[in-house]
């Protein structure tokens, strides 16, 4: 398996604790990951150089989750080639999570942004191993194991839910 990088930012150490889910798949499965701060409306100057070299620093997929506004995930989407996963988050200062949500979501043709359910980081995380993982057969085997773990699960709640 090749030495993969990829980053978990966020707009405020306040979204750690819905991004620390994607952080600790993406351990399980052995990836490299970088974690940081990068606020696209008090830091815009760290989120156009992150976004501008990310790929020149080695990251195969950033995965940012944001709340309120939530500009960083299509910002940063628009400076790089890199896919980008968007983890809406439902901050203090949210809407319910529908301004976060839609702000990562509903980006102009051009600038996409893969975008996951609101504080799903788990699923940001799962998806960027299914990315990788469509060119490295080693990631895709664990990820074929993945939910053949989670197949097995399930059924055994069905057993136990029998009897």
């Amino acid at each position: 398996m090749k030495n993969y990088k990829i980053a978990v930012v966020m707009g405020s150490t306040s979204d750690l604790p819905v991004m620390q889910d994607a952080i600790d798949i993406l351990k399980e499965f052995g990836l490299g990951v970088e974690v940081d701060v990068v606020s696209a409306h008090r830091t815009p100057e760290k989120m156009l150089e992150f976004g501008q070299s990310a790929h020149h620093n080695g990251f195969n997929v950033i995965i940012a989750g944001a709340g309120g506004a939530a500009h960083l995930p299509g910002m940063l989407a628009s400076l790089t080639p890199l896919p980008v996963i968007g983890v809406p988050v439902k901050s203090s200062n949210s809407i319910d999570g529908w301004d976060s949500l839609l702000s990562i979501l509903q980006m102009p043709n051009g600038v996409p942004v893969a975008t996951v359910a609101l504080n799903a980081a788990k699923n940001a995380g799962l998806l960027a191993i299914q990315i990788l993982g469509a060119t490295d057969s080693e990631i895709a085997q664990k990820m074929l194991d993945y939910k053949q773990e989670m197949k097995e699960k399930v059924n055994q709640m069905s057993k136990d839910l029998k009897s």
